[in-house]
């Protein structure tokens, strides 16, 4: 399996080839993040890079600061992002790709460097640097396809998607735990990459549940943007339902 910090860079790239040569009516392109165009989508992926960055050099509450200040205070990170991305709306397109840009080669040149063992502050708490450029990878890979989606551009599934899918997995109790939930016991993903290979995580203990399927769809479901009925996942044991239910990739 690819390591995230390689993964990052190759999906940064992938977005930064789709955006490079974009004209103005393709920025402004409504996608699937209701109320939010390209551009606006491209402008939040930036911001968190800054966060990511801030982060990763011990300086997450000024950028953070810095990024909401004279906003309100938000009830969810859903609606602290879609106020940060209201509050700096308007810049202009070129503006938008050189942020994103930049970022995107910042994050990556302090992660080349970086102990990623290391423990930094994050929007949901404490985690890796390694686990934070796997969700900023996750982050990124959704977005990416928010994108592609709106300029009429679907994107193959890659390897990349196995450490999304890796990440969902890992963070399934915390996802239980943020709707009320408990887990019945331990679960498995048992997937299929998008080369026909086994995409595979094993709990330690036997399983209680197993979900089955697409390593793509998985990710998808946990990207919520589709619903595990519209994908060929399928799930067995007593927490089936609820894992494809609340299966996430972001906090």
């Amino acid at each position: 399996m690819v390591d995230p910090v390689s993964a990052l860079a190759g999906q940064q790239d992938e977005l930064s080839r789709i955006l490079t040569d974009l004209d103005g009516d393709g920025w402004h392109r409504p996608t699937r993040c209701e109320g939010w165009d390209v551009a606006d989508v491209v402008l939040h992926l930036a911001q968190t890079n800054e966060m990511a960055i801030g982060s990763a050099t011990g300086d997450y509450d000024a950028v953070l600061s810095r990024l909401t200040e004279g906003l309100e205070w938000a009830a969810s990170v859903d609606d602290g992002a879609a106020m940060m991305v209201t509050r700096e709306r308007g810049a202009s397109d070129s503006a938008i790709l050189a942020r994103w840009s930049s970022t995107a080669r910042e994050f990556a040149d302090v992660l080349a460097d970086a102990d990623l063992s290391e423990r930094v502050q994050w929007v949901a708490g404490e985690l890796s640097l390694r686990t934070l450029a796997t969700t900023r990878l996750a982050e990124t890979w959704i977005h990416s396809g928010d994108v592609a989606e709106a300029l009429g551009m679907p994107l193959p599934a890659t390897d990349r998607v196995q450490l999304i899918a890796r990440l969902a997995w890992r963070t399934l109790p915390y996802a239980f735990s943020s709707a009320g939930r408990r887990l019945s016991g331990p679960v498995a993903f048992r997937l299929t990459g998008p080369d026909g290979s086994p995409c595979e995580f094993i709990p330690e203990e036997a399983a209680v549940t197993t979900i089955s399927g697409p390593v793509a769809d998985l990710c998808q479901v946990a990207a919520r943007r589709v619903t595990a009925s519209e994908t060929d996942l399928h799930g067995e044991g007593p927490d089936a339902v609820a894992v494809l239910e609340l299966v996430r990739t972001y906090a």
